[in-house]
């Protein structure tokens, strides 16, 4: 994909933040919703080719930028990608799954933090009492999970944005990647992400997509 001035795509989204419609529409650029949207899918096999630190970390700057309320940062990430680590995750996925993620170059454990609001004096300075508005357990449990969720999403197009690619996985035991993974602490599991480059030849034709008619009401 070309960018003028000679801007990577990352280069672009970080200039412009978080405004996806902004980046998708700049200079009629349908390559980029195509390559975040339209041309890329769930992948299930992956290459094997190595994803570095590096790059998983500009995913992360990437995602970062995802519009939340109150700017809440409640997403964490833990990126499995040691021999040590799959070994240490892979029993706690559904069988189904476990072939998926140990071919992928890392997967990306996503995670909520409940004591996000902790940080909402630093990132949300015009409210100094935003912390306080989080003080029910509950209830923040529940803000933690719905942010993070919304940040997941904006994860996914990061991994995209990067170059890489994506499948996110729902099956597996949450309570015991927490044991494992986040003992201790008050990270959450949500989503396993499995990233890397995709094997062409262990891919899937896309499933059908509901259309705007049956998705969209108006009022």
């Amino acid at each position: 994909m070309s960018f003028p001035h000679g801007k990577t795509f990352s280069d672009h989204f970080l200039t412009r933040g978080s405004n996806i419609l902004g980046l998708l529409f700049d200079w009629g650029m349908n390559p980029a919703s195509n390559e975040l949207f339209t041309d890329a899918h769930t992948t299930y096999s992956f290459t094997g080719e190595t994803v570095t630190d590096a790059e998983l970390t500009a995913i992360y700057d990437l995602a970062k930028f995802a519009p939340t309320p109150m700017n809440s940062q409640a997403l964490r990430v833990h990126f499995v990608r040691t021999l040590e680590g799959k070994e240490r995750l892979l029993p706690l996925l559904d069988e189904g799954n476990r072939v998926k993620s140990a071919n992928a170059s890392a997967v990306a454990i996503l995670a909520f933090d409940t004591d996000f609001h902790e940080l909402l004096p630093e990132h949300f300075p015009q409210v100094p009492n935003a912390r306080d508005i989080h003080q029910d357990p509950d209830k923040r449990f529940s803000s933690a999970r719905d942010i993070a969720i919304l940040q997941a999403g904006y994860f996914i197009l990061a991994v995209r944005a990067a170059g890489l690619d994506a499948g996110p996985m729902a099956g597996f035991d949450r309570a015991g990647v927490d044991a494992e993974f986040f003992s201790g602490s008050s990270w959450r599991s949500l989503y396993l992400v499995n990233i890397g480059h995709s094997d062409p030849q262990g891919q899937r034709p896309r499933n059908p997509r509901l259309s705007a008619e049956r998705a969209i009401g108006w009022s």
